[in-house]
């Protein structure tokens, strides 16, 4: 009787959280050893970015040697999302970088910082995966929204990440006062990010039109050295805002009264 042909894993492997920053330390101080050992008998990656995804490889090779040569191996950037409606990548896209895992090799899921397909991109890939019938392996690895939801001392049993809201002001104003109801009538913790680069303008906003009473926390670079997470009553930060760093990511999280 033919014994069925191996098939590979997708296997999803965490990122530090320190991306673009030039004070990185030990691989093994931000990722369990079993982690780094798993990653280095990868030899096939579908990744965010291909030059960032090598120095995440030369940093497990320091640790454990790698199943082959970074050289050899065969490393692909994910789809990039398309504009407009039907402009996107579509499924035979996503299934053409599993066929190894067809072939019995294992392949990696790698985002630039912290958990591939958790507020960053791959979660299609993963979707194929199960379509295919591969297995998928998470790795334990570091979440900045975690991070930012247990320092924050908000409600950790409720909770819901809202994403990116919106950049301009009325529709962000809106997004604001209905996120803001909808905590109060569940008691439940909102999560939300933004581009660097937009860090005050979310903040300002936020202070602006969340009651004074309702708490929120800002998160900034959790994972980075000097990283920090605060928690006031909106009333608190109005008279002494923080400064957030236009080049660091930072976490929102708020809780109504």
């Amino acid at each position: 009787m033919t014994t069925p042909a191996r098939r590979g894993t997708l296997v999803l492997v965490p990122n530090t959280l320190e991306f673009g920053t030039d004070t990185t330390g030990p691989l093994d101080d931000a990722l369990p050893t079993g982690v780094i050992r798993r990653a280095a008998a990868i030899d096939h990656w579908v990744v965010e970015n291909a030059k960032s995804a090598r120095a995440f490889i030369k940093r497990v090779a320091q640790l454990v040697a790698l199943a082959m040569p970074l050289q050899s191996m065969t490393i692909r950037e994910l789809p990039r999302p398309g504009k407009g409606p039907g402009a996107g990548p579509d499924d035979a896209s996503f299934a053409a970088l599993l066929q190894p895992a067809l072939a019995g090799h294992d392949i990696g899921l790698l985002s630039e910082a912290g958990l591939p397909a958790v507020a960053d991109p791959g979660a299609t890939l993963v979707t194929q995966a199960h379509a295919m019938g591969l297995a998928v392996e998470p790795l334990p690895g570091a979440s900045a929204l975690l991070l930012a939801l247990a320092a924050s001392g908000l409600n950790g049993q409720q909770f819901a990440f809202v994403g990116y809201l919106p950049v301009k002001d009325e529709p962000r104003a809106a997004r604001i006062r209905e996120l803001e109801a909808l905590s109060q009538r569940h008691a439940q913790t909102q999560i939300a990010i933004e581009t660097p680069y937009r860090n005050r303008a979310l903040l300002v906003a936020l202070l602006e039109h969340l009651a004074p009473v309702t708490r929120l926390s800002v998160a900034c670079a959790l994972g980075w050295p000097g990283g920090w997470c605060r928690t006031q009553r909106v009333a608190q930060w109005r008279g002494a805002p923080p400064a957030l760093s236009d080049r660091l990511p930072a976490v929102f999280l708020f809780q109504a009264a």
